[in-house]
Formats: structure tokens, C-alpha cells, sequence
């Protein structure tokens, strides 16, 4: 039966059918070929080897993964990198002061000596792809369970150190379909990155939380950053003697513009979907789960905003961070509004019937629905007290720096170091402090913690409130929730040592004893929340065994649907490889009476313009140059294109690809999706889905009129 099932996949990724549309789907570059006619009645002019090509130069050669969280492309033959602002922004945050404010005034280096490495950072170009499938499921045969977890994670180390033939190559192997097929992929790693260019915040990310997720929308959202190799151009740590990498590829810049119906494609690396969700996880999703994290994350955004708005200093540190958690703040608001719009669990119920139908003639599939229903109803009492444990109670940092630190004080009494290793741990220790020091706010991080414990008190039932936290409510009473956990985070500031900076150095410092340690109401509250203990002691096995019986069933599940639909194409959910979407420059009606066109200009960012906003100011040399009409060679009619739509499949992680057109030149970058299609993680919506991306003209034209940075414009091969 697996053999078969093997077989099964290799027909449906090698196989066409246009009962998909090809504006969906997020395929293996490995593959796409096979889609290559479909690809050419729609635009593409190039050969399917100029895709994906092991062998020899290809356009994957210009796509970088960039940091593990977002794409890039390869520009220049110097290793000159475009990738999104937002992308960027923890690097140009981290390297702007009151006094270099880089982050709001913006940057372009006008010679390698001024470019900024970024610690940490880092890029990696895909390799090669191999369908290790038959050795996996060669090496499990016969296994189950947790024996069976275990063969394949040795496994895939097995298969990945093979391939690591060099001291600079990365390798893993990815599943696909939920474990029912298994592609390595190979990588080569570069860790010399540096900043070359950012535009000022106002630009690259005009219209802040307000237009995240809309269109139509005028963010000017890229950053350049530059790969360095040695002089060999070998992958190498950073050193003052590096050079600029030489690629084996890298993309020409079109700026001819877009019009509707233009071929456009997306190359990188989207992060993940479950397009094969059940109805009992929309379910779950939409009615507890994600409002949860929308209220958990209210929570943290509008007490760091408020201190945000005193202080630039803090406001740089904080900007990063607060960015992160806004965009998925909004995103799962949006993404809930629209699996309800759209009656996702109602269609998924209508083909888990049809699929129930099928299955019962199957004695392995047989039952599979009935068996999900079990599990979620299992899991749905206590579903908002699990997601308040990651997103609520850890995300006080003091907190899990209690837990991890308190513990390696008590070692500390428990061994015995010889005095450069104890040095050496307490430096450890002291780094850890000086990193939480940096986004620290006493204010702000004491209301943050109050409110989502008195929230938890509110949205938990108290007869299911775990014994830790009905001994603090208890002990701590004012008559009010909210006063009362208050009243416990005052005590716990002023009597804790693992919550003020200054104060958990000297505790670090002082040597402690273990039950200094373990007497200390911090580190007493922290032990409580640590997930694993967390779930173990308040939910017993019920956590571990839903997620358990969850991936098998998921295995089945997908297994039988390519059964049930063998013959027919089926790109697999995203897992942050290397993937390819492919569509048109499109138009949508998102009500009727309305037409969304496909680009946006200047124009628009002009009209939405107010002085002294924190979202919707300008530079004044932005302001300058449009009222003189200065737009250069990347102007059109007068204007200047500023973003444009397209039906390309993307998701979180796509984030800096390039958007290519037919001739296999950069035309924009993708940067967000569109409002009306937020469900597009769980279910796809072939009517409104786009995918939103800044036009190369204008990331052109603010490097180099406002930016003056003819060096990086003379970089590129511009194709006019």
C-alpha cells in the first residue's frame, strides 16, 4: 500500500489538470517544469530549465532565504540584495541611536566602506532538491508511534549529513502532505551580510497598522542588504577583508511597468499553511483560538505603545518587536472575519461528508472524521487556557529569564567550577540580562503582565483556573480583578530578583544559594508557567495525546485525499521551502459597484498624507520631487507607479520575493496580502486572493533621487 501511495504522488506532481487554477498553489521549483505549458499560455517566455536547473545556473540561483523569517533576490553580480523593509527592520532598528537614527531617516551606503554588517544575520541559496520519499519509508516500514518518530528524525540526519559535503553546506529533509512524502533540500550558507540601504520609516512603511493588509496601498516596503564572501567567494564569518559575493545568478530590473493581464511570478520561501485543515480546526480557530491571541496581543501593543510615543530611545528598541507582534495581531482578526465571510467550515463540512462517503468502502480510512470529532472535543475546554500559556503568560520575558536562570544559579551551588568556567557562565548569564535590559520597560511591562492575568481570571472558568494562580487571586484579593493583579505585580517588582535589570545582575553577581533561588516569587511564578510543566501539571495527557492522535490522523488524511484525487495536481501545504507561484497582474471587485485597479501612484500616497502622523507623514524631499514632477526615468504618464496587484499564491515568509515577469526580470517585491482574502492560510480564495508588491520604479526612484545612491542604481542591469 505505501509503494502505491508513492507512486500515487509521483503521478499527481508530474501529471496537469486544469481543474486547478494556476494562480494557486505554491509548487517545488523541483517540479515545475511539468507545469511549464500552462506557464506559457500565460506569459512565461523563458525555458523550464531557466526555473530550476541543479546543474547549472537557473533563476532559483537568485533567491535567497534571507535570515530564515524572509526572501531575497540577488540583484547584482556583487551580491547586491532587495528584500522587504519590514524584513530589514530589526537590522536597521539595531543600528539606529537618537543621534543616527537610520530607522526613521533612512540610509544608503555610497561605498563598501559605509555598508553596516549586521550580526547574526544571515542568507542561504538553495542547492539542490532530492525525493528521498523511498528511504524514509524504507527505514520506517513496519514501525509506529513514538519508535517510529524517533527512526525518522535519525533518519533524516542520516540523509542530511550524507549530503553535507563541505564545512559551508546545510542540509534537512522537509515532509510534504503530512508525512507522506520527503524531499532534502541542500543549501549553501553565507553569514557576512551587511546594510547597504534602507528608505526613511515613513517610506517603507507608510500607512503603518492602519493599511497592513489593504489595498490599495503605497508603501515604499524595501531594504538593500549585500552578501559577502572570501576572497575565493567562499562563504566566510564576517571579516574587514571579505568582498562583495559573486553570483550565479542574479535578476535584471525591468522598468517598463505592469499592466493587467501581465505574467507575473513569485520565487521564495513561504512559511506555512494548512490548506487541509478539518472543519473542527476552522472551528476552533475562529471561536476561541485566534480572538484569544487578538485580545492577548491588544494587550501588549497598547501598553507599549503608550510608552513608545515618550521616549525615541525606547521607541527604537521596542520598534522591531512591536512590529512583529502588530502584523499578526491584525492578520488573525482579518483571517477570522474572512473564514467566516467566506463559510470556510461549512464548505469543509460539506467535503468531509463526500470524503466519509468515499472512505467507508476504505477499511483504512474508514471512521476518520468521527475520530477528529473525538479529539476536538476533547481539546476544546481547555483551548483558551493553552493558548494563553505561549501567547499570554511567557510573553513576560522576565519570566522565562526566571526559569532559565534560576535554574543555572542553583547548578551553580550543585558543582563545582574551576574560576575561569565560572567566569566564563556568569558572563553567559550576564549577556542573557543585558539583552532583556535592552527592551525592558518597567512600566509598560508591569501592565502588560496585570492585565493578562487579570484577563485569564476573566475568560477561564475559576473552577478551571490551575491551583498556582487561584492561590494568587486568592491571597492578593481587592474585591476586583484587575486590582488585585495588580497588587501582585507591584509585590513581585519589589521583591523578586528576576525581574529589574540592575537588580538581577547584583543577585547574579552575589553568588546565590539555591534557596535564595527557589524562595524567590519570581522565579516561584516562573516555574509555574514553563509550557511543558504547565501542561503536565494542569491538563495531565490531554495536550499531548490530541497532538499526538492529531498528526496521525493528518497523515491518514492526506494519504487518502491522494488517493481520492489521484491524477489531479496537488501542491503540498508551505513548510518554508523553496516555492514557486505563478499567475497574472490583476484586477479584483471587492463589492459590488467597485473595481480595485492594479497599481497604485505617488498621487495616492500624496492624498493620504498628514503632517506629523505616525503613520502617514512624509519625507520632505519626498514632497519636493513630486510637486516638481522629478520622478526620472521610472516615471509613466506623468506619475509614478508606487505598488501593484497580482494573483500570486504567497504567504508569511514570502516576504521580500521578487516578483518576476515573463522575461525573467525583477518588477517588483512582495510584501502583503489583501484583506478580503485573509483566509488564504486555511483556504484559498480564487475570487479576491492578491498578492500586494512594491513596483521596482519606485524602490529605483527612492534610491536614487531621494536616496542619491547613483552607485547602487549603477549596479543593476536596468532593462528599459
Amino acid at each position: 500500500m505505501k509503494r502505491t501511495v508513492y507512486l500515487l504522488l509521483c503521478v499527481m506532481l508530474l501529471s496537469f489538470a486544469n481543474t486547478v487554477k494556476a494562480d494557486e498553489g505554491m509548487w517545488i521549483p523541483m517540479l515545475i517544469g511539468k507545469n511549464y505549458e500552462q506557464m506559457k499560455k500565460q506569459g512565461f517566455k523563458l525555458t523550464a530549465k531557466d526555473l530550476y536547473n541543479a546543474n547549472g545556473s537557473s533563476l532559483k540561483d537568485a533567491i535567497v532565504h534571507f535570515g530564515g523569517f524572509c526572501t531575497g533576490e540577488i540583484v547584482s553580480d556583487k551580491g547586491l540584495i532587495f528584500t522587504n523593509h519590514h524584513c530589514g527592520y530589526d537590522a536597521i532598528a539595531s543600528n539606529s541611536t537618537p543621534q543616527n537614527n537610520i530607522l526613521d531617516n533612512g540610509f544608503y551606503a555610497k561605498n563598501y566602506g559605509e555598508e553596516k554588517p549586521i550580526a547574526g544575520l544571515f542568507v542561504r541559496f538553495l542547492q539542490r532538491m532530492e525525493d528521498v520519499t523511498a528511504k524514509v519509508n524504507e527505514a520506517t516500514k513496519g514501525l509506529k508511534g513514538a519508535e517510529k518518530d524517533a527512526k525518522m528524525t535519525e533518519v533524516f540526519n542520516e540523509i542530511a549529513k550524507a549530503a553535507t559535503t563541505g564545512p559551508t553546506l546545510e542540509a534537512n529533509v522537509k515532509d510534504f502532505y503530512k508525512s507522506n512524502q520527503f524531499i532534502l533540500f541542500v543549501y549553501e550558507r553565507f553569514d557576512d551580510v551587511r546594510l547597504v540601504g534602507t528608505p526613511p520609516q515613513n517610506i517603507g512603511k507608510f500607512g503603518g497598522d492602519t493599511d497592513n493588509w489593504e489595498w490599495p496601498r503605497q508603501t515604499g516596503d524595501f531594504s538593500v542588504f549585500r552578501v559577502y564572501s572570501s576572497t575565493g567567494n567562499q562563504p566566510a564569518k564576517y571579516n574587514v577583508q571579505n568582498v562583495p559575493y559573486k553570483p550565479k545568478k542574479f535578476l535584471p530590473v525591468s522598468i517598463k511597468g505592469v499592466k493587467n493581464g501581465d505574467f507575473a511570478m513569485v520565487y521564495g520561501y513561504p512559511g506555512r499553511t494548512d490548506r487541509y485543515l478539518t472543519s473542527y480546526g476552522v472551528d476552533l480557530a475562529t471561536e476561541k483560538v485566534s480572538p484569544t491571541i487578538v485580545k492577548l496581543r491588544d494587550i501588549r501593543l497598547k501598553a507599549w505603545k503608550a510608552e513608545m510615543d515618550k521616549d525615541v530611545s525606547l521607541r527604537l528598541k521596542l520598534s522591531s518587536k512591536y512590529a512583529q507582534i502588530a502584523n499578526y495581531w491584525k492578520y488573525f482578526i482579518g483571517q477570522t472575519e474572512q473564514l467566516k465571510r467566506l463559510k470556510v467550515a461549512d464548505a469543509k463540512r460539506t467535503e468531509e461528508q463526500s470524503f466519509t462517503q468515499w472512505a467507508a468502502q476504505k477499511t483504512e480510512f474508514a471512521g476518520l472524521m468521527e475520530q477528529y470529532d473525538q479529539i476536538y472535543k476533547d481539546i476544546d475546554p481547555i483551548s483558551v487556557q493553552r493558548t494563553y500559556i505561549n501567547e499570554g503568560f511567557n510573553a513576560s520575558q522576565w519570566a522565562t529569564n526566571a526559569s532559565g536562570l534560576g535554574k543555572g544559579l542553583i547548578n551553580f551551588t550543585k558543582s563545582k567550577y574551576d574560576a575561569a568556567t565560572y567566569k566564563q557562565i556568569q558572563e553567559k548569564m550576564n549577556n542573557a540580562v543585558t539583552a532583556y535590559e535592552e527592551t525592558y520597560n518597567e512600566t509598560a511591562d508591569k501592565k502588560i503582565f496585570a492585565k493578562i492575568l487579570s484577563s485569564f481570571y476573566a475568560d477561564v472558568p475559576v473552577k478551571s483556573q490551575p491551583k498556582f494562580f487561584a492561590e494568587i487571586a486568592e491571597k492578593y484579593w481587592t474585591g476586583n480583578a484587575e486590582t488585585t493583579f495588580e497588587k501582585y505585580a507591584n509585590f513581585l517588582w519589589e521583591n523578586s530578583n528576576f525581574i529589574k535589570p540592575e537588580k538581577l545582575k547584583a543577585f547574579i553577581a552575589s553568588n546565590p544559594s539555591a534557596d535564595a533561588v527557589t524562595s524567590d516569587p519570581g522565579y516561584q511564578y516562573a516555574l509555574n508557567i514553563i509550557p511543558a510543566e504547565y501542561v503536565k501539571t494542569n491538563f495531565g495527557s490531554v495536550v499531548a495525546d490530541f497532538e499526538k492522535k492529531k498528526a496521525e490522523l493528518d497523515h491518514l488524511y492526506l494519504k487518502a485525499i491522494l488517493e481520492k484525487n489521484a491524477g489531479k495536481i496537488m501542491y503540498p501545504d508551505a513548510n518554508s521551502t523553496m516555492r514557486l507561484s505563478y499567475g497574472n497582474v490583476q484586477d479584483y471587485s471587492p463589492k459590488d459597484g467597485i473595481v480595485y485597479k492594479t497599481t497604485t501612484t505617488i498621487d495616492g500616497i500624496m492624498q493620504k498624507y498628514i503632517p506629523g502622523d505616525s503613520e502617514f507623514d512624509l519625507p520632505a524631499n519626498l514632497i519636493e520631487n513630486y510637486n516638481k514632477k522629478n520622478f526620472g526615468q521610472y516615471g509613466n504618464d506623468g506619475t509614478l507607479t508606487v505598488g501593484f496587484i497580482t494573483n500570486n499564491d504567497i504567504t508569511g515568509g514570502n516576504s521580500g520575493s521578487p516578483v518576476i515577469n515573463g522575461n525573467g526580470e525583477l518588477i517588483g517585491l512582495a510584501f502583503d496580502g489583501n484583506w478580503e482574502a485573509m483566509s488564504g492560510d486555511i483556504a484559498f480564495d480564487k475570487k479576491f486572493k492578491r498578492t500586494i508588491s512594491v513596483d521596482v520604479r519606485y524602490v529605483l526612484w527612492c534610491i536614487d533621487v531621494l536616496g542619491g545612491a547613483k552607485n547602487i542604481i549603477n549596479e543593476l542591469k536596468i532593462v528599459k
